[in-house]
């Protein structure tokens, strides 16, 4: 399969993805994905990771359906609506574990470390930048980035006592090895 971006014209991307679709509802686990539809998610764990279309967090953690609450945003970073998400999900699908998965090359983490500060990019770098201060290695700036997600998370859910219990961590995947690095 040609995994190349080429700039490619509206009809065949979308005949790219029902093709996909179709592929997909071919070998799908129907009966996994009728019991997800009749008994509702049940994800074990809630995941705050990048946009990077190389970082699928069900890939990387070999989940089905229904198995990880995902929230993908560029630079995993957190405002309301990620927050939001995962108080949603603590508190009416009753996830007790957060994860948030950072990763190398990120695109986000580069464009804080040069300064990009275009349009509604600079509300993603200006945060990233906060969290890296004055880090120059994108690799641990990656991971400083990760340390401080987790620290807000820890510090918004202290506040509130009817989130107690949750589990919160920090990862960062390795873009080169495939491998995940738990902080």
């Amino acid at each position: 399969m040609n995994h190349q971006n080429t700039e490619a014209a509206p009809d065949n991307v979308r005949t790219r993805m029902r093709t996909g679709n179709q592929h997909f509802i071919e070998t799908a686990d129907k009966a996994l994905i009728a019991d997800q539809a009749e008994n509702g998610q049940h994800p074990y764990a809630i995941v705050v990771c990048c946009s990077d279309s190389r970082v699928i967090p069900e890939e990387i953690f070999d989940a089905a359906i229904g198995d990880l609450f995902v929230i993908r945003v560029a630079g995993n970073v957190l405002d309301n609506h990620q927050l939001g998400s995962i108080e949603y999900a603590v508190e009416h699908l009753h996830c007790s574990h957060v994860v948030v998965l950072g990763h190398t090359g990120c695109g986000a983490v580069s464009a804080a470390l040069t300064g990009c500060t275009e349009r509604f990019i600079r509300y993603i770098t200006d945060d990233i930048q906060k969290a890296i201060g004055t880090e120059r290695d994108p690799d641990k700036a990656c991971r400083l980035n990760v340390e401080h997600a987790v620290a807000r998370l820890k510090g918004d859910f202290r506040l509130h006592p009817e989130i107690g219990g949750v589990v919160i961590e920090g990862a960062v995947y390795d873009i080169r090895s495939g491998e995940v690095k738990w902080l």
